[in-house]
């Protein structure tokens, strides 16, 4: 089979079975021994999907017979495979298909110290060697790999708790919706006593915390509205203070408040630059640098800039972005959707640190979460919208050409305008796999939004 078929701009992606084998998963993990070369053994972890065990041992052992030692590390989140691939300097493969349906799985490549991997930076070499591989058949080192197994998800959980400390909080009522996904395993541990930590004043009114691979209760994907109204009513039903959805992998966390309201990613992202950039500079650091994706609200560079440090616009994708923190020394990243990137997390993204920020700013005072988020969400957003367009390049032309001197133009991912008086804003991004056009749009008001979005849906879709 091509590969280019399953290796992804960021990851790998394929259906288990016919595309993602144990026979390509081999050839995959030997090439990547190939590309990480050096002396630190390969870190492997794998989430709950039915085939992720069989293709962690593939992988090991494609990685073996290319003479690499391996770590195993078993069931884990995939910041929990950062976290290993941070504390031990070692690269990593982690095997899931975050929030993708059952029938998928994939791989997510991290350099030692939790560092992406994207096309440009080895991926592209990986799946050139791997399709190599598979077509020539896997030569053999000398040197048969090593392989131990690790159990890291103790020293995950105290790394964290002592990143954000949430013991002096006052007492929260949690309903989390693990998804059957791995915050069934992470959320007992980092925020309850499963690790052998401490009891939080945190009461967690778990939901779906069995890990189970096919998904029985709704997909593990809570980008999508559908999957959070479970959650949305248990907040109410519970009377809790707030509610965390988590993704498959639980590298993404989402926030509903106390009314079952979803708080956008974009408020989040406000809320935890506010508090790590006054954590460094109340510790003397002077030139504080935070990220954010150039399709977050525009409150969140506005709440950097008040904070006392300088907003950094990226293009989107984890891989980039985590190139980008360790380019600018930034002490946080935050992306549109749910991804939160952390300094002290070897620029990782990691969605239950960005849940313990935000437990820890609504456990310091009295104000419910509906009005904490309300004040990091004064505009008004549309979402992503996506459009399939039979010519994307035709379509893209129409929006250039029908905004030529209506506002500025901004070429960083796909095309950014705004109104010459801020009162809206919108991007527009072709995917880089399938025929679509991606929109945003955001307004100083409703009308604002609204009128700007229809505009430009209309010339998409002509």
């Amino acid at each position: 089979m091509a590969l280019t078929d399953i290796v992804k701009a960021y990851d790998v992606r394929g259906l288990v079975d016919g595309q993602l084998t144990a026979e390509v998963v081999r050839a995959l993990g030997a090439a990547f021994a190939d590309e990480v070369g050096g002396d630190a053994p390969i870190v492997i972890g794998h989430d709950m999907r039915p085939s992720s065990p069989e293709l962690a041992t593939a992988a090991a052992d494609g990685a073996r017979r290319r003479g690499a030692d391996v770590v195993l590390i078993g069931l884990c989140s995939t910041d929990g495979t950062y976290f290993a691939s941070g504390s031990l300097d070692a690269p990593a493969m982690m095997f899931t298909a975050s929030h993708n349906p059952a029938a998928y799985n994939g791989i997510k490549f991290s350099r030692a110290g939790a560092r992406g991997v994207s096309l440009d930076t080895g991926l592209a070499a990986i799946r050139d060697g791997a399709q190599r591989y598979l077509d020539g058949g896997l030569t053999e080192a000398e040197r048969y790999g090593e392989l131990v197994e690790r159990d890291i998800l103790a020293g995950y959980s105290a790394h964290l708790r002592g990143l954000v400390d949430l013991g002096g909080i006052r007492p929260l009522r949690v309903v989390v919706d693990a998804a059957n996904g791995m915050g069934g395993m992470t959320v007992p541990a980092v925020l309850g006593t499963a690790a052998g930590l401490p009891a939080l004043p945190i009461e967690i009114v778990p939901m779906y915390f069995e890990l189970d691979g096919t998904f029985p209760n709704h997909e593990a994907n809570p980008l999508d509205p559908k999957n959070l109204v479970d959650l949305q009513a248990a907040v109410v039903e519970h009377g809790a203070d707030i509610g965390l959805a988590f993704d498959g992998d639980a590298d993404r966390c989402f926030v509903i408040d106390e009314r079952g309201e979803p708080v956008s990613p974009s408020a989040i992202a406000a809320i935890v630059a506010e508090r790590e950039i006054g954590r460094v500079r109340a510790a003397g650091e002077t030139d504080v640098v935070v990220l954010h994706n150039l399709i977050t609200s525009r409150v969140v560079p506005e709440v950097i800039r008040a904070s006392g440090a300088t907003p950094v616009r990226t293009r989107v994708g984890h891989s980039l972005i985590k190139d980008r923190m360790a380019e600018t020394g930034a002490v946080f990243g935050g992306e549109h959707s749910a991804h939160y990137y952390f300094r002290d997390f070897w620029g990782a993204d990691n969605g239950m640190l960005a849940a313990m920020h935000v437990l820890a700013t609504l456990g310091a005072g009295d104000e419910p979460m509906s009005r904490l988020g309300a004040r990091y969400s004064p505009y008004f957003a549309s979402g992503e919208i996506n459009s399939t367009v039979a010519d994307v390049p035709a379509a893209y032309t129409r929006v250039v050409e029908a905004f030529a001197g209506r506002g500025d133009f901004d070429e960083l991912d796909g095309l950014t305008v705004t109104a010459p008086g801020g009162d809206w804003w919108f991007s527009v991004r072709p995917s880089n796999t399938e025929p679509l056009l991606r929109l945003n749009a955001e307004g100083e008001t409703e009308a604002a939004m609204v009128a700007i979005r229809d505009e430009v849906l209309a010339l998409i879709r002509a």
